[in-house]
C-alpha cells in the first residue's frame, strides 16, 4: 500500500481484528458535554461509517434528569434522527475494555448531510477555522479538577468525598490518596492517550487535578472531553463516583477548568511573544487579553454552564468572580504566566471543570477572534491581590444573568452563530425553569419547623 494513501475502512477492520478487537463505541458529546455513543460490533462498522448511525435529535435536547426539552428540531418537528459518523482519526484501544476500541463521531442532519447546530465539536471547528483564515493557529492546554466520592449510607447524599485529610495541598501518594486511586488513572489515561502529564491531590479532601499537555484547539477539546469521559469511567470500576460539579459541598471549594491558549503564526512563531514589547507581550496578546475580558460576561454562560457553577464564586473564594487580569496573578480570571518565547500563553481561569470542553474552547477563542479583530487594548494589569469590586467590575452572579449576558453580546453570538445560541439559551434556561419550581433542601431546613 501507498504510504501516502489511508487505509481503507476494510484495512482498519483487519487490523483492529488482529490486535483483538471486536467492538467499536462510537461516542459523541452532547449539549451540556456528557458523552454519548454506541457500541458496534467490530463487522459492522464498514456499515455504520457508509451509512451512519441514527440517534435521535432530541439527546441534545434531554436534561441530565431524563426531562426533554422543547427545542427547535426536536418534540415539535417529532422528535427526528441525526447520523453520527464514525472519525477512525480518533480510533484509540480501550485499555480498561479488553476487545474495545473508541472514536469519536459526528452528528450531521440526515436530509442535507451538514452538521447539526447542537453540534459541539462541529461549533469548534468553524470558530477555529476562521482564526486559520487569519493565518492563526491556537494552541489550548486545559487543566481540570473534580471530586472523588465514595458510597456511604449514612452520609446526606448517599456519597462522601473519598479517603484523605484536610490540608494535603498539591500532595501525592498515600497520605492524599490512600486507595491509589491516581495512580491507576494516571496510568490508563496515558495508555489511552489523552495528552495526561501529571497529577496531583488538590486543595480539598478528595479533589484530584490531572494535567493534560498542549495541542490544537480541537484536539485538545478531544482530549478534555474523553478525559472527562475516562475518569468517570474509572471511578466507576473502583465503585466510586468521580464528578465535575462545580461546587458540590458547602463546606469545600470548587472544581476549576483553566485553559491555557497561545497563537502560532504559519511559521510556527508565537505570536504572543514580544521581548521588547511591554511585558514581553505582543500586540497581538494585548489584543487578546481585551477580547477576553471585554466578552467576559457572555463566556461565563459558556464557560460556567450550570445554576451550581455561581455557588463556586464569591468572597473568600478562590474562584474568579470579577473581571480582570494580571501577570502571573492567580487572583486574576486571566492569568499571564511567566513564560515568554516559545511558552508565552494566556491562562482564562473563568471556566469551572462542568463545562463542555467544546464550548468552553470555542468560546474562549471567539472572544480572542474579536479582540483581535477590533484591536483593542486591555484595562491596566491587576496589582497585588484581587477580589476588590471596587477595582474590577463583576461577573454575572448567576446563571440567568449570565444567559441574558450571552444573548445580548451579539458580537460574539454572531460568531457562535444564532441555530446553536438559540438552542443553548433554550435548553438552559428550562434549567433555570425546573429549578426555580423544585423545592430544595435548604428551603425545607429553613422554613418547615418556623412558618
Amino acid at each position: 500500500m501507498d504510504a501516502q494513501q489511508p487505509p481503507t475502512v476494510q484495512q482498519r477492520v483487519d487490523q483492529l481484528a488482529a490486535e483483538g478487537i471486536d467492538v467499536v463505541r462510537i461516542g459523541y458529546p452532547d449539549l451540556i458535554g456528557i458523552d454519548r455513543g454506541r457500541d458496534v460490533l467490530l463487522s459492522h462498522l464498514p456499515s455504520a461509517m457508509e451509512h451512519g448511525l441514527t440517534f435521535c435529535q432530541a439527546v441534545y435536547h434531554t436534561s441530565p434528569r431524563g426531562d426533554v426539552v422543547d427545542i427547535a428540531g426536536g418534540l415539535a418537528e417529532g422528535l427526528p434522527d441525526v447520523c453520527v459518523h464514525p472519525d477512525l482519526d480518533t480510533l484509540v484501544t480501550l485499555p480498561w475494555e479488553p476487545g474495545v476500541a473508541w472514536c469519536l463521531g459526528d452528528p450531521t442532519d440526515p436530509a442535507t448531510g451538514q452538521p447539526v447546530p447542537e453540534s459541539p465539536r462541529d461549533l469548534l471547528r468553524r470558530v477555529t477555522g476562521a482564526l486559520a483564515g487569519s493565518g492563526i493557529s491556537p494552541v489550548v492546554g486545559p487543566e481540570l479538577e473534580y471530586f472523588l466520592l465514595e458510597r456511604d449510607a449514612a452520609a446526606p447524599r448517599g456519597w462522601r468525598r473519598y479517603q484523605g485529610l484536610v490540608g494535603n495541598v498539591y500532595s501525592s501518594g498515600l497520605r492524599g490518596d490512600p486507595g491509589r486511586h491516581l495512580l491507576r488513572t494516571l496510568r490508563q489515561l496515558d495508555r489511552l492517550g489523552v495528552g495526561a502529564s501529571a497529577g496531583n491531590q488538590e486543595f480539598d479532601e478528595g479533589q484530584f487535578e490531572i494535567n493534560l499537555t498542549h495541542s490544537d484547539a480541537l484536539d485538545a477539546a478531544d482530549r478534555a472531553f474523553r478525559f472527562k469521559a475516562a475518569v468517570r469511567e474509572l471511578a466507576r470500576a473502583e465503585g466510586r463516583l468521580a464528578t465535575f460539579m462545580a461546587k458540590p459541598f458547602n463546606d469545600s471549594g470548587g472544581c476549576g477548568f483553566h485553559l491555557h491558549v497561545s497563537c502560532l503564526d504559519r511559521e510556527g512563531r508565537n505570536v504572543f511573544d514580544a521581548p521588547s514589547g511591554t511585558y514581553g507581550l505582543s500586540a497581538t496578546a494585548r489584543h487578546a487579553i481585551a477580547g477576553l475580558t471585554g466578552h467576559a460576561p457572555a463566556l461565563a454562560a459558556l464557560l460556567n454552564p450550570t445554576i451550581n457553577s455561581y455557588k463556586r464564586f464569591g468572597r473568600g473564594s478562590l474562584a474568579p468572580w470579577l473581571i480582570d487580569w494580571g501577570l502571573d496573578n492567580r487572583s486574576a480570571m486571566l492569568r499571564v504566566p511567566p513564560e515568554r518565547g516559545p511558552g508565552a500563553r494566556l491562562e482564562l481561569r473563568l471556566g469551572d471543570a462542568s463545562a463542555n470542553p467544546y464550548l468552553a474552547i470555542a468560546g474562549l477563542l471567539a472572544a480572542l477572534r474579536l479582540g483581535l479583530e477590533a484591536k483593542a487594548e486591555p484595562p491596566a494589569p491587576l496589582e497585588g491581590y484581587g477580589y476588590d469590586p471596587s477595582r474590577a467590575a463583576r461577573l454575572p452572579q448567576t446563571l440567568d444573568a449570565a444567559l441574558d449576558a450571552l444573548e445580548a453580546d451579539t458580537e460574539l453570538t454572531d460568531v457562535l452563530g444564532k441555530p446553536f445560541v438559540d438552542t443553548f439559551l433554550g435548553y438552559k434556561r428550562n434549567e433555570l425553569e425546573r429549578f426555580e419550581r423544585y423545592v430544595t433542601d435548604w428551603e425545607f431546613g429553613e422554613y418547615v419547623q418556623h412558618v
